[in-house]
């Protein structure tokens, strides 16, 4: 199976800081989900690049039997451990080893980028029944805020050659055969908590930060606390509301 030389190292050694420090999603994503995507009871739902399962627990709840995978064993297990009622199992998204027709919706939260390529697409295209539907859905931090950009600037020189939401390059594979167009959504979102959660654990999941040795993520880690001691609106905070944009695409399998 391939998978990114960034995601494969730091998601394998970051697994809890991504449990830890990863946002949730806004509440509408909830309604996004079922009145959108039409993911209820009675339907089956695949949770594509599952991770630790943050987005797999939204999915539970919709009372869909939901599915996952996830090719990082350190994450999966993250997953089981939170969720054991979730068959989860190891795959990728050119290769997921599911029947084909056998879901009715795939999401892949804050992963697509990772696989944007048409092998991956058409494995989406095959394993969706017919009028399933494809879910796109990310956490963009919302750059707008100094603080925020400030945090970019840091952790921006290790990015290298690691796929990037931001970047768009993931939009490259639409229009897809069997696939209507992308419609997007969006919603605001706030992770609260405290800094060393919200802004340091979160950036320390961050696959090429937590690819780094040590030594290096020590680095990264100190410039994002002087930043939390120093900044007007972080310093002395016991609790620091982190704003993100919630991007929510869906398209429609046809045919």
């Amino acid at each position: 199976m391939s998978i990114h030389h960034q995601a494969a190292s730091g998601f394998s050694k970051q697994a809890d800081a991504y449990a830890r420090g990863r946002p949730d999603y806004p509440d509408a994503v909830q309604g996004w989900l079922t009145d959108t995507l039409g993911v209820a009871p009675g339907k089956t739902v695949l949770d594509l690049g599952a991770g630790t399962g943050k987005f797999t627990r939204l999915l539970s709840q919709t009372g869909a039997t939901v599915i996952a995978v996830e090719p990082v064993a350190a994450m999966r297990a993250k997953l089981v451990e939170a969720l054991p009622a979730v068959a989860a199992y190891e795959g990728t998204a050119e290769a997921t080893g599911l029947p084909s027709a056998s879901v009715d919706a795939v999401l892949c939260a804050q992963a697509f980028h990772w696989f944007a390529t048409p092998a991956a697409v058409a494995e989406i295209v095959r394993i969706l029944r017919p009028g399933g539907t494809l879910g796109l859905i990310w956490n963009v931090r919302e750059q707008a805020i100094d603080w925020v950009a400030e945090i970019s600037r840091i952790i921006e020189p290790y990015e290298g050659d690691t796929p990037r939401h931001h970047r768009g390059d993931w939009q490259a594979v639409f229009p897809a055969p069997g696939l209507a167009e992308l419609q997007l959504s969006q919603f605001a979102y706030q992770h609260l908590g405290p800094p060393e959660q919200v802004i340091v654990d979160r950036i320390l999941s961050v696959s090429f930060i937590a690819s780094l040795p040590a030594t290096e993520q020590a680095v990264v880690a100190a410039q994002l606390r002087t930043l939390i001691a120093q900044h007007p609106a972080l310093a002395g905070q016991e609790t620091v509301a982190f704003p993100y944009r919630t991007d929510a695409w869906h398209c429609h399998k046809t045919g």
